[in-house]
């Protein structure tokens, strides 16, 4: 692990996206609720805050951190020229100290994508995980990065 002890602590922010395309019945099912394992997307924002707490324990070298917020959104999107509809996932992740948290942000959002992949794979295979970005980052020595 690369030795943080002599950085200084600061208000740490990184927000990641992504996406789950999807057939338009799918789509139906997540908006009416009728998925029988349940509610998709309650499911899917706990996974990802769950994820977020344990990115340290999935991904080599990363430090664990003591998370301030983590706070994972959902938009629904019906299909528009040359896009399927989709769910649009959002996650912000806070902590106060001397490393960024932009793993966790990225972590968050593929695991609440991969949930929804599972509790909905019986209807939709052909789902497909798309476009998982760092949208934007702020705190630290590099200060902030917000994608053009």
């Amino acid at each position: 692990m690369v030795d943080v002890a002599s950085k200084a602590a600061t208000h740490r922010i990184a927000v990641a996206s992504g996406r789950i395309e999807m057939l338009p019945a799918t789509l139906a099912i997540i908006q009416s609720g009728t998925v029988k394992k349940g509610d998709v997307l309650g499911i899917a924002r706990v996974a990802g805050i769950m994820a977020a707490k344990k990115t340290s324990e999935l991904i080599p070298l990363c430090h664990p951190l003591a998370l301030t917020r983590v706070a994972v959104d959902f938009e629904l999107a019906p299909a528009q020229p040359g896009r399927a509809d989709a769910v649009l996932c959002t996650a912000r992740v806070e902590t106060v100290g001397p490393t960024g948290v932009e793993m966790e942000a990225l972590t968050a959002v593929n695991v609440a994508l991969l949930t929804i992949y599972d509790m909905c794979k019986a209807v939709d295979r052909a789902m497909t995980i798309t476009g998982v970005q760092l949208c934007e980052k702020h705190g630290g020595k590099s200060g902030s990065y917000v994608k053009g």
